[in-house]
């Protein structure tokens, strides 16, 4: 963990708040969790790191990525509040995660949640959505970056994000026009001149560069399934 982690002795503390999902494995794992802040830009995990621990977003927003050996980087999913990422099969990091803005996260100890759920099969089943929804959204994620035209790609981008927010027609992006195109495999000039075209044909109206109203929401959605 970087030095630009927020750390407190009132931010590292065990985790008392809602898990979300299934209830009754909420008790024994609201025990194994320590909060910690971090500022926005900040390195959470790096690639080759040990793998020991994992996290849940409370709040904020986290992109998790390779780094390519010519510089470039993928970004492989962003997380929000309520997901859980880190939970790598080895026994180092295959990806790095890093904060798109600032974040409070839950860090859980891979030995103590894995003892955890040796003794209470709720929490084995709590983890195995999260894994099974991480290993979905990779699936979907693979086939996105395939044979789709940019304005598939954004209309997608745009639906997924309607999908997570609690308003539909309106979507808040903490992440940068750079942040978009390394998730979609494309450049920066064509995700924002896809984004002009959106404007153009009516499907959005962009509010600044992080705010975004889908207009045409079943147009997106024509777009997106071609």
């Amino acid at each position: 963990m970087t030095a630009q982690m927020m750390v407190n002795t009132a931010g590292a503390r065990a985790y008392t708040g809602s898990l979300g999902g299934m209830a009754e494995a909420a008790e024994p794992l609201r025990a194994a969790g320590t909060v910690i802040r971090f500022a926005q830009g900040c390195e959470i995990f790096a690639e080759g790191d040990d793998s020991d621990v994992f996290y849940k977003v409370l709040s904020g927003v986290v992109r998790v990525c390779k780094f390519l050996s010519d510089g470039r980087r993928q970004i492989e999913a962003f997380h929000i509040a309520g997901d859980i990422f880190g939970m790598d099969l080895g026994d180092a990091r295959g990806l790095s995660a890093e904060t798109v803005s600032e974040c409070t996260l839950v860090c859980y100890r891979r030995r103590q949640v894995d003892m955890l759920a040796a003794k209470d099969e709720a929490v084995t089943r709590h983890l195995l959505h999260f894994a099974m929804e991480n290993l979905a959204h990779a699936r979907g994620h693979c086939l996105l970056l395939g044979r789709r035209s940019a304005a598939e790609k954004l209309a997608v981008f745009l639906l997924e994000w309607a999908d997570r927010s609690t308003e539909p027609a309106i979507v808040h992006l903490a992440m940068t026009r750079q942040d978009i195109a390394d998730y979609l495999g494309l450049t920066i000039e064509t995700v924002s001149r896809t984004f002009s075209q959106f404007e153009r044909d009516g499907l959005i109206a962009l509010v600044g560069t992080r705010e975004v109203h889908l207009k045409k929401m079943a147009a997106l959605e024509h777009v997106a399934a071609r």
